[in-house]
Order: C-alpha cells, then sequence, then structure tokens
C-alpha cells in the first residue's frame, strides 16, 4: 500500500467545482460563534458538493483569515449567503420543497442510523450555537429532527464533527444505498 502523492487526487479546479452536480444538501450554521468551526463547515461542505451554507445570527462571514485556517479555500467553491433570521431561511427552504431538519437531541428525534434518505429530495440541515444548540424556535420550524447517538457523558460533540458526521451519513446513503 502507497500513500498517493497530491497530484494523484484529481483535485478539481474551483470553476469545475461550480459547474459540477451538487449533492442536495444545504447546511444552515445558526449563531455559530467559532471561526474555526465556520470553516471546517466550509471544508465538510467542498468534500462532499454540498448546495450551499446558510450563515445565520452572529455567525461570521467571509472572507474571514480565521474561517480561512480550517477552510482551505473552501469558501471561494461553496456558495454561502448571510441571513440574520434563521426563520425566514427554514420557512424560504420548506417553500422551496426542501425538507429541513435540525441535528438536535429532542424528544422524537430520528437516529442518524435509522434516517432513511431519499435521494430523489433535497434537504436543509440546521446546526446550531455550539452551548445553546438549535434554538426552540428553528427547531419547531423544522420539518423533522436527526440525533446522533451518544454513549459517553458528555452527549455532545462539537458543531464541526457533528456536521462531517451527519453529512457523510446523507451522502453515503443519497449516493451509493441506492445504488445496491
Amino acid at each position: 500500500m502507497r500513500k498517493l502523492e497530491n497530484s494523484e487526487l484529481e483535485r478539481i479546479s474551483i470553476e469545475e467545482f461550480k459547474g459540477a452536480d451538487k449533492t442536495p444538501i444545504i447546511l444552515i450554521l445558526d449563531d455559530i460563534r467559532s471561526l474555526h468551526n465556520i470553516g471546517s463547515v466550509f471544508r465538510t461542505a467542498d468534500a462532499f458538493l454540498v448546495e450551499k451554507i446558510y450563515l445565520c445570527g452572529i455567525t461570521a462571514t467571509p472572507p474571514n483569515k480565521e474561517i480561512n485556517k480550517t477552510a482551505l479555500g473552501a469558501t471561494d467553491t461553496v456558495a454561502w449567503e448571510h441571513s440574520t433570521d434563521v426563520i425566514e431561511v427554514i420557512q424560504k427552504l420548506k417553500n422551496d420543497q426542501v425538507t429541513v431538519l435540525a441535528i438536535e437531541q429532542v424528544e422524537s428525534a430520528i437516529f442518524l442510523q435509522n434516517f432513511e434518505a431519499n435521494p430523489t429530495k433535497k434537504y436543509a440541515l440546521v446546526f446550531g450555537n455550539e452551548v445553546f444548540g438549535v434554538s426552540q424556535k428553528a427547531v419547531e420550524a423544522c420539518d423533522g429532527c436527526i440525533e446522533i447517538p451518544q454513549l459517553g457523558t458528555k452527549h455532545s460533540l462539537n458543531i464541526s464533527v457533528t456536521a462531517g458526521i451527519v453529512v457523510w451519513d446523507l451522502f453515503s446513503k443519497m449516493k451509493f444505498e441506492h445504488h445496491k
């Protein structure tokens, strides 16, 4: 086994990324404090050709030196938009027939492993503040909630880790499972 060189990774250009068919996933970051978390989510969104990121509330926007430290250029590839009001974004997407799901620990949440992604649907995933999570108002505005089961003492994951887990899971279910 040999580790691949960077030149062997078949990376696409920014123009090719922008013209590529996107994964029908939209990310909504609401009141994210950490610039490094925001940058990490951009990088995850780039890796899986996510359609768009909405940066809501106090979530900082590019260009930003601290976001760029973890985004590594993904702010140039992934489409994004800022909105002060997460509820307006959720309502707009629902009106556009997007299924909006909060990623949060709530009553009757669907565990991630049990969520059946439909490859013909478009999903928006709402991620909340590092301390308070997704607001109750945003949870109530969503079509449903997904929870990552956790067994340790913290029952809390970093927002960028959570986004990576959930985006990979939905991406894999949408891209690979219907080919079985």
